[in-house]
């Protein structure tokens, strides 16, 4: 597979000279970009998923939803409608997306929507809001936010950046200078001075943004079937692990540290399960040999999973959440950022 990707280079340079044409367009003008009046919060990375967004966005959204009216607005990646359109949190997954049906139904209060274009949504939302939630929209410049978050994955960034086919970038690193804010995720327990130096010195080539590190937390596990049932230690259990999303390594980092023994079943970003993959689940699951096993999960991948057909086995996510260095520093700058005329 990266032999494949490694041959497909020259497609890697003349992609890249298309972005960089792109966005030098932007930048001189000739590409219009539109400016609101609402407060906005772009949270974004560079490189294809796996950054931690959606975790960064449920974390913005629990900050400031008691401080503003606000509303969270996506693409709805992986949806088979167009347009834009509110999200209810009984809407299916095929409507709306799973990252914005997830957002939802942790967050009931307040207004999520879906939209592939984000000016539109926004004329539609400003109106009854004050501050507006732009989940996965920094390559989307036909807005200018009010604060640019710019998330890195703490190993990506430490590694040669090349875009796509080669390498996993979607955008030229020197489009970090647009960042008002550097929010480096997924970061181990310790971080090294000389890693530090390093990450800085490659980010200070475009961008003077305060650097903030951070790390997910893993929270205690949650039944689907009855979401007030009682923590247990992985420790007990064998389990087959369900994953559909960018980057599973930290979960599996983290698994192989509180777990005792597991089966892993990989599937892409956003995956849309079908029958035959509910029928090779229950296989996995009835071939585990124990007596005390479960189905475990991410947040993100409960969303699409019909559990209809998985309903009488035990079915656990983990809920994720952010730990930021400097938190209180951090979100100061993001309410001056946003209020600012």
């Amino acid at each position: 597979m990266q032999l494949l990707r490694w041959l497909l280079f020259p497609v890697t340079i003349l992609y890249t000279l298309i972005i960089w044409l792109r966005n030098k367009l932007y930048d001189l003008g000739i590409f219009k970009t539109r400016e609101f009046a609402v407060r906005s919060i772009v949270v974004g990375n560079l490189a294809i998923g796996g950054a931690g967004k959606s975790p960064l966005t449920q974390y913005l959204i629990q900050y400031f939803s008691d401080k503003y009216k606000m509303a969270t607005l996506s693409r709805g990646y992986g949806r088979k409608t167009k347009g834009f359109r509110l999200v209810g949190p009984d809407d299916h997954v095929a409507m709306v997306g799973d990252e914005p049906l997830q957002f939802k139904k942790n967050f009931p209060a307040i207004t999520v929507a879906v939209d592939e274009n984000r000016a539109e949504g926004i004329e539609k939302l400003q109106r009854n809001h004050d501050l507006i939630i732009l989940d996965d929209a920094y390559q989307h410049r036909k807005i200018t936010a009010k604060c640019n978050i710019l998330l890195f994955d703490f190993h990506s960034i430490l590694n040669p950046i090349i875009l796509l086919p080669t390498g996993n970038f979607r955008d030229t690193f020197n489009q970090t200078k647009r960042a008002d804010v550097v929010l480096i995720s997924k970061c181990p327990e310790q971080v090294s001075q000389e890693q530090k130096l390093r990450i800085e010195k490659k980010i200070r080539r475009y961008s003077n943004a305060p650097i903030y590190y951070s790390k997910l937390q893993y929270l205690e596990p949650v039944w689907l079937s009855n979401p007030l049932e009682k923590p247990f230690s992985l420790q007990d259990v064998d389990i087959l692990l369900i994953t559909g999303i960018a980057n599973p390594k930290p979960l599996l980092e983290e698994l192989s540290n509180s777990s005792k023994k597991r089966v892993h079943m990989v599937f892409k970003d956003h995956h849309d399960f079908k029958d035959q993959d509910y029928k090779e689940i229950i296989r996995q699951y009835k071939g585990l040999d124990s007596n005390n096993k479960i189905i475990l999960t991410t947040e993100k991948d409960a969303q699409r999973l019909d559990l209809l057909k998985l309903s009488f086995l035990p079915i656990y996510y983990l809920p994720i959440t952010f730990q930021i260095d400097k938190e209180t520093e951090f979100l100061q700058l993001l309410e001056k950022t946003v209020n600012e005329p």
